[in-house]
């Protein structure tokens, strides 16, 4: 036998690599990770994020108004961990108590071991996978008489973007938040968390194809507005007196040609500064309340 051979025919080798091996390799990822742009980097860490919670049967939220709301809403909770001596607890324990949840004190220690954020304020809860509504049920629920409000989010890829607009679109009283299935971002404990738990009260519309959507929307009575720099129009200058659907379209991409072609009316928010864009959950807030303004006129 060629020696050579000797050490990857030992029974006990399997071929495997050698941990320094491993390390190196490992070394290696991370210097080429570190290379990329922040915004690739924090969308694989997203991706990732995603993943793994849609392996398991249930989503972990952190932070007080999340666990709160998602309690008031009768979301269903395996148990809640809070850490030891936090004080101002009461309301947790109480709804938790009410709605047959389990709550466990936890050192401080275990908390950040589990805690995906530093803004965890010593509890973490787990609650199941958000639950979301078909298309076609959900519109045959709306009540057009009232003209709702919708606000669809294009290729948003940003948790924290994706919480504070559907906490914007919550306070605001909108019926609904269509987002894509694919080159989005879901429900996850970060955007849980960055709605402030308005995420437990809004209904969230999962569709595959955004522009088909709009179409059925459309059949539906609903008017499409969304923002281009290059509009005529400036967002007040629109009388939202109509059932609306509002396409809030990602920071380097915007809503796409095929949506944008889809709108009936494009409108821009003023700019006097040099900085050419706003952040997209800005945006949808000063959207959002120019129609909760003219609707309380």
């Amino acid at each position: 036998m060629n020696p050579k051979n000797r050490q990857a025919n030992h029974p006990n080798s399997k071929n495997k690599p050698s941990e320094q091996m491993k390390q190196t390799k490992q070394k290696h990822t991370e210097k080429i990770k570190n290379k990329l742009p922040e915004n690739l980097r924090n969308q694989e860490h997203q991706i990732q994020e995603q993943r793994t919670e849609e392996e398991t049967e249930f989503m972990q939220i952190e932070g007080k108004n999340p666990i709160i709301e998602a309690l008031r809403a009768g979301q269903q909770m395996d148990k809640i961990l809070i850490a030891e001596g936090l004080h101002q607890i009461d309301e947790i324990k109480q709804l938790a108590s009410e709605r047959g949840v389990k709550y466990q004190f936890v050192t401080r220690q275990k908390i950040e071991q589990i805690a995906t954020t530093k803004v965890n304020q010593g509890l973490i809860a787990f609650v199941a996978h958000a639950q979301y509504i078909e298309m076609d049920q959900w519109l045959d629920s709306l009540d057009m008489s009232k003209n709702p409000v919708v606000v669809m989010l294009a290729e948003l890829q940003d948790p924290h973007n994706v919480g504070s607009i559907i906490r914007s679109a919550e306070a605001s009283g909108v019926a609904g938040v269509v987002i894509a299935k694919h080159r989005s971002v879901g429900i996850t404990a970060t955007v849980a968390k960055s709605s402030a738990g308005a995420v437990a009260h809004m209904p969230i519309i999962r569709v595959t194809n955004l522009a088909q959507s709009l179409e059925e929307m459309k059949a539906r009575g609903f008017w499409v507005v969304g923002t281009d720099a290059k509009a005529d129009k400036h967002y007040y200058d629109i009388q939202y007196n109509m059932p609306t659907v509002l396409i809030i379209g990602s920071e380097g991409k915007g809503m796409g040609p095929l949506l944008e072609k889809k709108c009936d009316y494009l409108t821009k928010i003023p700019m006097l500064g040099n900085v050419t864009s706003l952040n997209a959950s800005v945006a949808a807030g000063i959207m959002l309340f120019e129609i909760v303004k003219q609707r309380l006129r």
